[in-house]
């Protein structure tokens, strides 16, 4: 395996449960396409894995919040793993041995259809080296008449296989039953720990433009497997990271190649996942590749950071390539297709290198406290009744809509609510967001301006 991920340590606060303190972690191993992710979702009782009947979707070691008769554990979902790998095979299985090595116990799956190959042995031997309770499980095991093919894994020298079918769910409850024999009981809480947990951060972007290096380097080691094949990470991949002085909750996603419902396969579910992790996110680094034209696919990742209220930061990676003549036309880019978001931070980073990466937590702490930002009632109508004064409303229509009074009605991200004598124009509403982003800030979060018109009274009378 790879000298890149030896001695690798388990990351803070991997496998903690917010209530109950830390949690044992179940990582689930095996050769590619036996059907781990599927085991996964039956685990955790959702469709979190992606899942595809081809082998390799999974790359990276993902984990899962589970829990199985009141107890709660991490299960991790691996790549396949297959021990004289080559190329971005060899960096899935360092994966595979890291999670083992993070693990408490480990499920080994085996296709029962197919049987032990040489792959499974292989892994076996380095189970054995481990030294973590295994237990063993003859997947794809859909009827009775199967169950003879599953216990002539009792071969593997790895006690009972438990045969199951992840698909169907068949079997499942004994072999979680057998994974809580196993799995040590979680300690108490510590005194004192803090509520609300790190920062989330979703790292955002098409396929290849060097997420997951970036995350890696953020990490200071090998978190996620990083190859120059488009599309490596599918799963969102949560990582606590010790970045700045403070701990932060990176979430790496996959690249959004096409619109969800133009995908399919693992796109699809890819997809989804990419905006399941910018929703669950406080905070969206959008990384762009500077060598590259702004694409509609970065634009369609902007509108969806915006449309859901997070804040924002524009990475521009690999910004060694960049030469002048590029950096005249990014300019231009930049003033025509990053328009609606020019109160997000950006910064010029080279991943591959850390160069300027110490750029993110400042970008960071702004972007968080302006999405954050809380302005009185007193004050925001100090300032609309200023504004109002300078630049009212335009006449339409012989008619003059005003604005009578407001309040913030809520902040992350922050919004605002208008009562007026009527509707207002658009390039108003723009104007007044304009005005409060130069009078209080609000760097790096969209601002939502809600009007609620004054209605009519309709005159009373006898018929």
């Amino acid at each position: 395996m790879s000298d890149d991920y030896t001695g690798a340590t388990l990351p803070a606060g991997f496998g903690d449960d917010e209530e109950n303190g830390p949690v044992p972690v179940l990582a689930v191993v095996g050769r590619p396409n036996v059907g781990k992710s599927t085991l996964v979702n039956r685990i955790i009782g959702r469709r979190e894995a992606v899942v595809e009947d081809r082998p390799g979707v999974t790359r990276d070691r993902v984990p899962y919040d589970a829990s199985w008769n009141g107890r709660a554990f991490t299960v991790v979902d691996t790549g396949g793993w297959i021990p004289d790998a080559e190329g971005l095979a060899l960096n899935i299985a360092a994966q595979a041995e890291v999670a083992v090595k993070l693990a408490d116990a480990v499920l080994f799956v085996v296709d029962a259809t197919v049987g032990i190959t040489d792959d499974d042995e292989a892994v076996v031997k380095i189970l054995r080296k481990a030294k973590k309770p295994v237990i063993l499980t003859a997947n794809k095991v859909d009827n009775q008449q199967l169950e003879a093919e599953a216990y002539s894994l009792w071969n593997l020298g790895l006690g009972e296989p438990y045969p199951i079918s992840a698909a169907h769910g068949r079997g499942t409850g004994d072999l979680l039953d057998a994974v809580l024999a196993v799995l040590p009981e979680p300690p108490p809480m510590a005194e004192g720990k803090e509520i609300g947990g790190p920062r989330r951060i979703a790292i955002v972007g098409r396929p290849n433009v060097g997420k997951s290096s970036l995350l890696n380097k953020l990490a200071g080691e090998n978190r996620v497997v990083v190859d120059n094949v488009a599309g490596t990470t599918v799963d969102p991949v949560d990582e606590l990271v010790e970045f700045g002085g403070r701990e932060w909750r990176f979430i790496d996603t996959a690249g959004i190649r096409k619109r969800v419902k133009e995908a399919s396969g693992h796109e699809y579910y890819a997809s989804l996942r990419t905006a399941t992790a910018i929703e669950r996110a406080e905070v969206a680094i959008l990384v762009l590749d500077a060598e590259q034209n702004i694409a509609e696919q970065d634009v369609r990742i902007l509108q969806m950071v915006r449309e859901m209220g997070k804040a924002l930061i524009i990475a521009f990676n690999k910004w060694d390539l960049v030469d002048e003549e590029r950096r005249y036309y990014l300019d231009r880019e930049i003033e025509r297709e990053l328009v609606q978001v020019q109160w997000a931070p950006r910064i010029n980073i080279t991943a591959r290198t850390g160069w300027h990466i110490d750029r993110i937590v400042p970008a960071l702490d702004k972007a968080l406290e302006g999405w954050e930002t809380r302005i009185s009632t007193g004050t925001f109508n100090g300032f609309l009744g200023r504004l109002v004064q300078e630049h009212p409303h335009p006449v339409r229509g012989g008619k003059q809509p005003r604005i009578l009074f407001g309040s913030q009605v809520s902040v992350a991200h922050p919004t605002f609510k208008l009562f007026t004598t009527g509707k207002l124009d658009a390039g108003y509403e723009r104007f007044i967001e304009r005005r409060l982003r130069e009078e209080f800030g609000f760097v790096g979060t969209p601002i939502e301006i809600k009007v609620q018109a004054r209605e009519k009274r309709k005159p009373s009378g006898k018929r």
